[in-house]
Order: C-alpha cells, then sequence, then structure tokens
C-alpha cells in the first residue's frame, strides 16, 4: 500500500490569514540594571505564575532610550525567568538594530500615529477624514452571557460584556468597551483591551485574580482588603486604575 501523500490542490487554499486581538503583557523598562530586573520580575510572576508563565512580553524601551543596554543578555534573563518576549517598541536605532540581530520585531510606539489610530481607531479617522462635519453616531453593542464561565474559558466582545453569572477561577473575559459582572468574579476581566482609556468593570463581588482596564491591570495580591468580596466600580484616572466600593 502506498503512503505518499497526495499533492495539495492549486486551487484549494492552504492556510488563510485572519486578523484577531490578544493581550500582551507590556514590560516597560525603567532601568539597564539585568539583575535588578530579573530579580523583581521573577518576584512579580510568583505572584501570579498562572498570569506570567510561559505568556508573550512586550519589552517598551520609551524610558531608557539615553541609557546603554545589554538587549541580549535581558532577553536571555527574561526567558529563563519564564517569559517569551516578541518584540520591543521605543528605544534608539541602536536598540532596534540589536532588537533585528535577535529575530525581534519593531513594534510602533504608544505615542506614533499608527499606535493611536490602532487604539481609537473611530475617532481618529472620523476628526481627520471630516473635521467640519458632524459626528457619526455609533451604536455600542452589548453581549449579555446568562451561564457561569468556566475554568479554561476565554471570551471576547468588541462591545461591551454583562455576565449575569459567576466568573469562575482560570476563566478569562475581555472587551474592548465596559464589562459588568452581576456575580462572583473569581477569574480575569479586561475591560478596554484596544487601549479605551474611558472602559470601566462593574463588579458585584470583588474577588479577581486579575484585573484591567486598557492595559493598566492589577492581580489579587495588590487589591485592597476593602475591596474583597464587595461591589465595585473599576476605572482608569490619570492612568491610574481605581477601584471604588459601590
Amino acid at each position: 500500500m502506498s503512503t505518499d501523500s497526495q499533492p495539495t490542490s492549486a486551487s484549494s487554499p492552504a492556510f488563510e490569514f485572519k486578523s484577531g486581538v490578544i493581550t500582551i503583557p507590556v514590560l516597560n523598562l525603567f532601568s539597564t540594571d539585568i539583575n535588578a530586573i530579573t530579580h523583581q520580575l521573577r518576584e512579580k510572576i510568583k505572584q501570579a505564575p498562572e498570569f506570567f508563565t510561559n505568556s508573550s512580553l512586550l519589552l517598551d524601551l520609551s524610558a531608557i532610550q539615553d541609557q546603554e543596554l545589554n538587549l541580549a543578555l535581558l532577553i536571555d534573563a527574561i526567558r529563563n525567568s519564564g517569559m517569551r518576549p516578541i518584540g520591543v517598541r521605543g528605544g534608539t536605532v541602536n536598540q532596534h538594530q540589536a532588537a533585528k540581530d535577535l529575530m525581534l520585531p519593531i513594534m510602533s510606539a504608544p505615542n506614533s500615529t499608527s499606535k493611536v489610530k490602532q487604539e481609537v481607531p473611530l475617532k481618529v479617522e472620523i476628526l481627520a477624514q471630516a473635521p467640519s462635519e458632524p459626528l457619526t453616531s455609533v451604536t455600542v453593542t452589548s453581549t449579555i452571557i446568562n451561564q457561569p464561565i468556566r475554568s479554561g474559558q476565554r471570551i471576547y466582545v468588541k462591545g461591551d460584556l454583562i455576565v449575569i453569572a459567576q466568573v469562575s477561577a482560570g476563566a478569562e473575559i475581555m472587551a474592548e468597551g465596559n464589562i459588568h459582572i452581576y456575580g462572583t468574579l473569581r477569574g480575569r476581566a479586561l475591560a478596554g483591551v484596544q487601549g479605551n482609556e474611558s472602559a470601566q468593570i462593574f463588579c458585584s463581588d470583588l474577588q479577581a485574580e486579575l484585573i484591567s482596564v486598557a492595559g493598566n491591570y492589577r492581580i489579587s495580591e495588590d487589591l485592597d482588603e476593602s475591596n474583597r468580596n464587595t461591589p465595585v466600580q473599576i476605572y482608569l484616572d490619570n492612568q491610574a486604575l481605581i477601584i471604588k466600593n459601590i
């Protein structure tokens, strides 16, 4: 019996490209001290190993552009800590060349035009194309989930997300808009995942592993005891993540 594989038909696609959205932790570097970075990174990973271990990581070099950095040594240290660097943003031409030598892509800096359009495309495009015309009204869709979200499940919606049940430990819910949870939040909730800093999280019972608004996050160990097991409102104020009892 022949075991030769059949050739793929020229008319049959072997693959397709699809756009997707994933959440990636960003490491904003304020020091080039590899030992200090390694020690603090490992301590942070210990606080939430299920979130950080084997996670992709984007390095932001914007704050250390005037300092010498051994990028190869830093990448080795990060990998040995259990995380997987996938690229850099910000930094100098020399730092970018070092990243390319390590086969790491260069991402758009957060203050670049392309980054702003990616995070708030609707607002930027309307103002740029027709600044003298009335803004187009936009309907934000809401997704309602009535069933508990079990451990291991990941939910992503483009608008607001309303959960009329609990979010179990090990589950992750993400929304480009607001998140409302009318049950206990034990897993991870990430609102404004495309950079919407006006997004908020409303939760009836906060016991979360991680909460995040527009990339600003806080893990369970960093939550104030006064906010636990109570209804809360979570939002950004001058880049600070505020958790307010309601």
